[in-house]
């Protein structure tokens, strides 16, 4: 059963924000406004906030262009993880995954189920390790984003969180890069 260890020290954690949208901007972002709002009551810091539209190209050079910043830890996208010809994000980041995080998908299906029953099916939510850093793809609904930050996201993103967490071995993410370049 998980627990919180009271003895760690609270690690805040440097996240950034992408919704994949092009009829979003940031005064009608709601999902983008959950997920800060979230970060922001848990303690972590919003690194940056940015919308692109619903294009592979443009989705894949704004991700790896925060995946590579020194002042980011994570990157959450929301939108673009459905079924019709515009929702690409999950083409676009799972191309640059080193790492596939099979067990967020998982997670967040059964955590759904219960709410929405089988038309959880028509989410691709995703996750991987990128350039050594975390990305998350969650679904474009502001229903969505809240459970999967308060459920999944903000939980694993505590290193107080047992009986283990995303922060604690987020200093070896990167360890294959690191090798390569030795």
């Amino acid at each position: 059963m998980a627990t919180s260890n009271v003895e760690r020290e609270f690690i805040a954690v440097r996240i950034a924000i992408m919704t994949v949208s092009d009829t979003r901007d940031l005064s009608t972002d709601k999902s983008g406004d959950t997920l800060a709002n979230g970060i922001a009551e848990a303690g972590h810091l919003l690194a940056t906030r940015i919308i692109v539209p619903d294009d592979v190209r443009r989705i894949r050079s704004k991700a790896r262009s925060i995946l590579k910043r020194d002042d980011v830890d994570v990157l959450i996208t929301t939108g673009g993880t459905g079924l019709t010809g515009r929702d690409v994000t999950v083409e676009a980041m799972t191309a640059m995954f080193d790492k596939v995080i099979d067990g967020f998908s998982v997670a967040f299906h059964m955590m759904s189920w219960p709410k929405i029953g089988t038309s959880t099916m028509q989410s691709r939510v995703t996750a991987g390790v990128a350039y050594g850093k975390y990305a998350f793809c969650l679904p474009g609904s502001p229903g969505a984003c809240k459970d999967g930050w308060n459920e999944l996201l903000k939980p694993q993103l505590d290193y107080r969180h047992m009986p283990c967490n995303f922060v604690e071995i987020m200093p070896r993410l990167d360890e294959h890069l690191r090798r390569k370049k030795s």
